[in-house]
């Protein structure tokens, strides 16, 4: 059995308008995503700004209610679970926010923050906490002596690393990481990143991993399920991936990582066009319809869902994209 699956998830939000703010439309900001992640593994999820990445996360530790759908964990079904079913859950469900700075409250220190989840789980006596807190911090590479300073004091590396302490503190099997590392310099960012990959081996973590591009996923991922306005496109083995992209979406995500070797040239294959609207998307396929393919009309009324093309690559079938 799977640590966490998703069947079919949607999440979209009313567009109101008009003068008694009727809902008019609606935003698709994720339209029907499907997969597992299994035990200690990572599994990378990337694509461009307002794909639906981190509405997924969000969707996923239940911030959001889903439209429809369904998400398991553990096999428990938690897609319509109520707070008082959810709070025994969130122990073992945790998210790591992109910004540190705005995700820490700045009025509480750091041993307020990391104390918080276990007076909410109810869990060890005063002396208990302040005990754990101290270990916490020790884990993420900070002095004891933080605990008693307040957020703004830190770096942005030093209070992504209180985060990544508030999210391990009720020793989780999940983590959602939500571009853990996009807010930080790039001399911290790998830092963090083997961080939380010490922290994986030691305590068994699975990890969704969110990013905008390929070159940090890889270095994280076991699998890397690549997104595009609300669907995922194609889903595979992370080596698999990198070396035998099927999806041109793929492509030219791989396509824009930089090259180390200024003098080196390769072609590239340039993205065109605006990414349509989650609001009014294409029919068919949405990027085929933005590349201006000359298959596009083929794969309208198509069954665009993902297929195997090999074991465990899968990719959405559309005539102008693989």
């Amino acid at each position: 059995m799977s640590l966490l699956t998703v069947q079919n998830l949607q999440q979209h939000f009313p567009v109101r308008g008009g003068l008694l703010r009727r809902s008019v439309a609606s935003c698709k900001a994720v339209d029907g995503v499907s997969f597992s992640l299994e035990e200690g593994e990572t599994l990378g999820l990337v694509g461009e700004s307002g794909c639906g990445k981190t509405t997924l996360g969000k969707a996923i530790v239940r911030l959001l209610k889903p439209t429809s759908g369904s998400i398991h964990f553990e096999g428990k079904d938690i897609t319509t679970a109520g707070i008082g079913a959810l709070r025994p859950m969130r122990r073992y469900m945790q998210m790591i926010f992109q910004d540190p700075a705005e995700s820490l409250n700045p009025r509480h220190t750091v041993r307020d923050i990391l104390e918080e989840p276990f007076i909410v789980q109810k869990l060890g006596t005063k002396d208990e906490r302040r005990k754990w807190v101290a270990e916490l911090l020790d884990k993420v590479g900070l002095s004891a002596a933080s605990a008693d300073r307040f957020p703004f004091e830190f770096s942005g590396g030093q209070r992504q690393r209180i985060g990544i302490a508030r999210a391990i503190a009720l020793k989780p099997k999940l983590i959602i990481c939500d571009e853990p590392v996009s807010a930080l310099d790039v001399s911290v960012q790998s830092q963090v990143l083997n961080l939380l990959l010490d922290l994986q081996r030691e305590m068994g973590l699975s990890y969704l991993f969110i990013a905008h591009g390929l070159s940090v996923v890889k270095h994280m991922s076991d699998r890397v399920a690549v997104m595009y306005l609300g669907k995922i496109v194609e889903l595979a083995p992370a080596e698999e991936l990198y070396r035998q992209p099927r999806h041109a979406y793929t492509r030219a995500l791989l396509d824009a990582i930089p090259e180390p070797d200024p003098t080196k040239r390769r072609k590239r294959l340039l993205l065109q066009g605006d990414v349509p609207s989650p609001i009014n998307p294409p029919p068919g396929c949405a990027f085929g319809h933005r590349m201006k393919h000359p298959l596009w009309e083929k794969s309208v009324g198509m069954d665009l869902s993902l297929k195997e093309v090999s074991p465990g690559h899968w990719v959405q079938p559309c005539p102008c994209c693989t």
